[in-house]
């Protein structure tokens, strides 16, 4: 049999774009000689679609979509994720479904077994979980069709669940397994899925096609590599990453095929994975332009530097706010780098601004010293001046900040936060450097000084980040310990660190939490982002 595997871009409740691509596909596959052309999860309203689904518009939407699907499988099938109504009066309203549609008509409706509710997934909380498993006869074959997570419990060892899929599939000697995905990025997920692919190949001894999502919906962002495997568990084929694309394979020829797997490097999957994420944020909502305000420090750079190549760099515009605190080269930088760009940007000097809002306070601030009232509201007219921008102009502001910074709270509402996309919130300060000189890999883009210069907020004299915070190096591991890992303040000074600087920076984390809930959407390409997949009460007392 020639199964098709579709990897598309869908967008979340556009019904009429999704069928577009849908049905493109399919007749691109039937053209091709394909017998199947195989979908990701949800396809009909994209992935994931939250709350919509408790709207019963949205669903009937989805049945309808399904029903137009029809009279386009009269010489193919095609299997559709799509969101399905429980006719039981017990449990959840909805399934988490794949039609399979042939002949112009569902020959059968699979339901997802294994609802995860973790990190960024919720599905617990509409879908009703499968219980009844039986595989879909189809031209002489019988086919275990599965849905994302439903493979993910190899052998019943996951403890999240209680039920393997598979192991009941494989009772009917299916020939081989189809699963629908919608698998979110991070720069360790592709291993992760190939190797749950493989192992569930080498476990049941048949072929796997696995279809995933491309594209980005707000935070979180896919990234294809869509996948077939053979019965010994051999990728035989991986479609490109951050690509729409088909591939038809054979189910005949699998064991003849060639192994190959694609190397991509980590520095290299988060810079188009970043990219994806800021280009499908605009084009999903229709935005064009973007600006943000560019210190002469490596954030903003960073940020200009994605910025530019997934709007054009015309697209793009810089606003350069010196104050008085700033340095000459600051400024000077700033200009290299648009100018390397060829963007355009503006001079908006704050010091004036400052001098005038001083004075208007300065009778209420009688009788207490300077202190970081006076750098928040330098903070403050920077992105007050950002905004009126972004209102006048229609442009979209990007936030700059990055992971450390959000993490400890260093940085300031309604001034270096504001914005409406965090584009690398989700990086730590020592991955900013890292990411800006692959991005400088074969021409400098970001000047050399903004790479090799100590970081500075520049809201006061001489001042430098390390006069505030530990040295990256070492506040970014303990971050990621406690972040990423979960480990606790014991678990983190055996590894070695300091007690006193670890029950610190825990501390900043915990406290900021408010800032955060006030943070833009911060595009994911770590498996723990802050956000939808990191949820922490606000008024708590944790290492208090």
């Amino acid at each position: 049999m020639k199964i098709a595997i579709a990897q598309l871009n869908y967008h979340i409740g556009h019904f009429e774009n999704n069928f577009a691509k849908i049905k493109e596909a399919i007749e691109d596959a039937e053209k091709e000689g394909a017998d199947l052309v195989l979908f990701g999860e949800l396809a009909v309203c994209g992935y994931p679609p939250r709350d919509f689904l408790e709207f019963s518009d949205f669903i009937k939407k989805c049945e309808d979509l399904i029903e137009r699907i029809k009279p386009l499988t009269k010489n193919i099938a095609a299997v559709v994720g799509s969101p399905s109504v429980n006719e039981k009066a017990e449990g959840k309203d909805l399934y988490n479904s794949a039609y399979f549609i042939a002949g112009g008509e569902v020959l059968a409706v699979c339901h997802k077994a294994l609802l995860p509710t973790y990190d960024v997934f919720d599905e617990y909380r509409y879908f009703e979980p499968n219980k009844e498993f039986k595989t879909v006869s189809y031209k002489n074959q019988k086919i275990a069709v599965t849905i994302c997570e439903d493979i993910w419990n190899i052998g019943n060892e996951n403890p999240l669940y209680d039920i393997c899929p598979m192991d009941i599939l494989i009772k009917e000697q299916p020939d081989f397994i189809l699963n629908l995905s919608a698998s979110p990025f991070s720069y360790k997920q592709a291993e992760t899925r190939k190797e749950i692919v493989k192992a569930n190949c080498k476990r049941y001894g048949i072929p796997l096609f696995y279809a995933n999502h491309v594209g980005a919906q707000t935070e979180l962002i896919f990234d294809g590599g869509s996948l077939a495997a053979n019965a010994k568990g051999d990728i035989i084929a991986e479609l490109p990453y951050f690509e729409e694309c088909m591939e038809i394979l054979d189910t005949e020829e699998m064991n003849s095929l060639l192994p190959i797997e694609q190397e991509v490097s980590k520095m290299e999957r988060i810079h188009l994975a970043l990219v994806s994420g800021i280009r499908q944020y605009f084009s999903k909502l229709g935005f064009k332009k973007a600006i943000l305000g560019l210190s002469g420090g490596i954030d903003s750079a960073l940020v200009l530097a994605l910025a530019s190549e997934a709007l054009g760099a015309e697209n793009v515009l810089s606003v350069l706010m010196p104050s008085q605190y700033s340095s000459d080269h600051s400024v000077e930088d700033s200009v290299i780098m648009v100018e390397n760009l060829k963007a355009p940007y503006k001079i908006v000097p704050i010091k004036d601004m400052y001098y005038s809002v001083e004075d208007n306070l300065k009778q209420h601030f009688e009788g207490k010293s300077e202190d970081v009232t006076e750098e928040n509201i330098q903070a403050r007219l920077r992105g007050l001046t950002l905004m009126a921008l972004s209102n006048k102009l229609g442009y979209i502001l990007l936030n700059t900040t990055n992971k450390s910074e959000a993490a400890v709270g260093y940085g300031t509402l309604y001034g270096d936060m504001c914005g409406g996309l965090s584009v690398i919130g989700d990086l730590y300060k020592g991955q900013v450097y890292e990411l800006a000189r692959y991005i400088n890999r074969e021409r400098e883009i970001i000047p050399n000084n903004i790479i090799t210069k100590a970081p500075s907020a520049e809201l006061r004299p001489n001042q430098k980040d390390s006069d505030s915070l530990p040295d990256y190096d070492i506040l970014d591991a303990v971050l990621f310990h406690y972040i990423e890992e979960r480990l606790g303040p014991k678990e983190i000074i055996a590894l070695g660190f300091d007690e006193a600087l670890v029950n610190r920076v825990l501390r900043l984390v915990n406290m900021s939490e408010w800032k955060r809930h006030q943070m833009a959407p911060v595009l994911r390409v770590s498996p723990k982002a802050f956000g939808m997949g990191r949820r922490m009460p606000i008024v708590a007392k944790y290492l208090g």
